[in-house]
């Protein structure tokens, strides 16, 4: 038995990341991510806001996607054949018409729309974390929340919840109060969040 690999990845990835990288002084070579994501998950956060550009990396990839093996180079000049077996995941909020051509999206098959939570889910989302860092329920913080923001044209995001609950901890920490969740706090905590500063 084994745990299949999950390797994960965001603005940090750049080119050189995806070859072999040799280290002369111990005599030995580390696998770029792509092939320790073999047999599992490669996951590209943030797609589009890499250290390069969304065009160099798909042009390094499209090979591997379509052929499912890819070609490693070793100090020497020497070039080898591995496979890319995994499931390659791309994540981004920025429309991929704009990061890619339509030949690469024809070799990404699947591709999954997340949009807004609707105001059901987004209370669910918001209960299940509040829950989850020890917070108090307190409904009134989602009520300002859309009476402020989301109906008045700000979509909600499902990591809004996690994001703005952290914030009011932080403040809580800061003002050196019990943390707790309370409306004045979730309007302090989003006043930060969504930059609305006085």
């Amino acid at each position: 038995r084994i745990r299949r690999p999950v390797i994960v990845t965001g603005g940090e990835l750049n080119l050189s990341m995806l070859d072999l990288r040799y280290n002369a002084d111990a005599n030995f070579y580390q696998a770029p991510l792509h092939i320790k994501a073999n047999g599992g998950v490669f996951l590209i956060d943030d797609f589009g806001r890499q250290l390069c550009s969304p065009k160099e990396l798909l042009n390094r990839w499209i090979l591997p996607l379509e052929d499912r093996h890819d070609y490693l180079s070793l100090a020497s000049g020497q070039k080898f054949q591995v496979p890319f077996e995994q499931l390659t995941i791309f994540s981004t909020n920025l429309d991929p018409k704009d990061l890619v051509d339509d030949a690469f999206l024809r070799r990404m098959r699947h591709k999954v729309e997340i949009p807004a939570p609707d105001r059901a889910i987004y209370e669910k989302i918001f209960h299940a974390v509040t829950r989850k860092l020890g917070l108090n329920p307190c409904p009134e913080a989602v009520d300002f929340l859309y009476e402020r923001y989301y109906s008045n044209g700000r979509n909600p995001r499902a990591s809004d919840c996690r994001d703005l609950l952290e914030s009011v901890q932080s403040i809580c920490r800061f003002r050196r109060i019990p943390v707790q969740l309370t409306r004045d706090l979730m309007a302090d905590a989003a006043t930060s969040f969504i930059c609305e500063f006085k």
